[in-house]
């Protein structure tokens, strides 16, 4: 659970090279979009050598375990938009990659898929070792943010990476390890949070402007208490687009996901605020 930068592998464990540190700021419920409360800057540099993706789903791996599949958040807008780019899978190899507690890996292997996943949270993996028992899946912790270089090259023919690249900083050499993993024509399917919406979002940028990566913090609501402090890195859309190009892959259909229609009835005012505007962005591509 890496923009035309050099080929050194950064973790995000190391310094945040150009990045605003953002918080603290008001919880957030995230099954609520955002309602754009001021935020505040710190100069706090106590998470700053962590990575964002391992400190923050430590806190609450259990609970996001068990309501993320029935969340409306997941379930019925994030997931089904991912899925649907994702196309038949029966017999094909997948990689997985920061998998979580294996909600998807799961799915895919019960559709026929040979699935490798990973995540960099430790009780992410063994939930997902645990939701995925008995199933056609490997499971193995790695970091998006280093070479994954336990894979062979050219061993997989779809690669899916579901709201995990907001924790890493530098997308160009995860891009390119996804490549060098993938079989020709191979399909890498990824989602993030929308570059602009997360702009509109002043907890997100602090005092940053939109063309400038910046590493922020919020504490999310809507998995219970203690609420975590979750951290991510938001950047311009033209800084993922470039990056994913340069690494040797062709954009091959974007989603401005809509909500699932079953959502209006479970949660009304988020699939009314998600019908308005999207909170993710869903991208397909294709190796060449």
């Amino acid at each position: 659970m890496i923009t035309g930068v050099a080929f050194a592998w950064l973790s995000l464990g190391q310094a945040v090279q150009g990045a605003a540190l953002v918080g603290p700021c008001e919880t957030m419920d995230n099954s609520v979009p955002n309602r754009y409360p001021t935020a505040l800057m710190s100069t706090d540099e106590k998470t700053p050598n962590e990575l964002p993706g391992r400190a923050s789903y430590t806190q609450f791996a259990d609970r996001y375990a068990e309501q993320a599949p029935v969340k409306p958040h997941n379930a019925l807008y994030e997931r089904p938009a991912t899925r649907s780019l994702l196309g038949a899978v029966a017999g094909l190899d997948v990689l997985d990659a920061g998998c979580g507690p294996g909600i998807l890996s799961a799915e895919l292997a019960g559709e026929g898929a040979r699935v490798q996943a990973f995540d960099v949270t430790p009780a992410m993996v063994q939930l997902a070792k645990a939701r995925c028992a008995g199933l056609a899946v490997d499971i193995a912790q790695g970091d998006l943010g280093r070479p994954l270089d336990w894979l062979a090259s050219g061993s997989v023919d779809r690669i899916v990476c579901s709201l995990a690249l907001d924790y890493v900083e530098h997308l160009a050499p995860t891009f390119q390890e996804f490549h060098r993993v993938a079989r020709p024509g191979a399909l890498l399917v990824f989602s993030m949070s929308h570059p602009m919406r997360d702009w509109i979002d002043t907890r997100t940028r602090g005092s940053r402007t939109y063309f400038e990566t910046t590493r922020f913090g919020l504490h999310w609501g809507g998995f219970g208490e203690p609420k975590p402090w979750v951290e991510a890195f938001r950047r311009p859309l033209a800084d993922i687009f470039n990056a994913l190009m340069e690494a040797g892959w062709a954009i091959d259909r974007v989603l401005e996901p809509m909500p699932q229609p079953e959502m209006k009835a479970v949660s009304p005012a988020l699939h009314a605020e998600l019908a308005q505007a999207p909170a993710f962005i869903c991208v397909r591509a294709r190796r060449v």
